[in-house]
């Protein structure tokens, strides 16, 4: 399935391809528990950035591996390259336009990053 979404000033906008019945996680990591990202993890090859690569800012920390990207212009972090998958894309459901009703959300530890990361790796692949 094709959805869009993008940040909340409209700056930012992007299609993801996956499953009509994601697997969602939700994850009690501390930026993710603040903002309420809940993730979508896809290939690179199923997003594409529509428009407004210019109003991107990425903000890093810790390890300095993942690249959170979020609109400049609204402050809304409507996708990121997480460190758990640096060949895909973190897709925030909560930014895509239409979701489908079928969303499961799976809760991942991510306060004990180390020891569930492996979980993820087939997200990307």
């Amino acid at each position: 399935m094709l959805y869009q979404g993008g940040c909340h000033c409209g700056n930012v906008r992007f299609k993801v391809e996956s499953s009509d019945t994601p697997k969602i996680e939700g994850c009690n990591f501390s930026i993710f528990s603040k903002s309420g990202f809940l993730h979508l993890i896809v290939p690179k090859r199923d997003f594409k950035l529509i428009s407004g690569k210019n109003y991107l800012q990425i903000y890093q920390f810790n390890t300095g591996i993942t690249e959170h990207t979020f609109c400049k212009v609204c402050g809304i972090k409507p996708f990121y390259i997480p460190r758990s998958n640096p060949d895909g894309v973190d897709v925030n459901i909560r930014c895509l336009d239409s979701q489908t009703s079928e969303i499961k959300i799976i809760k991942f530890d991510g306060k004990k990053w180390e020891k569930h990361a492996h979980s993820l790796i087939h997200k990307s692949i």
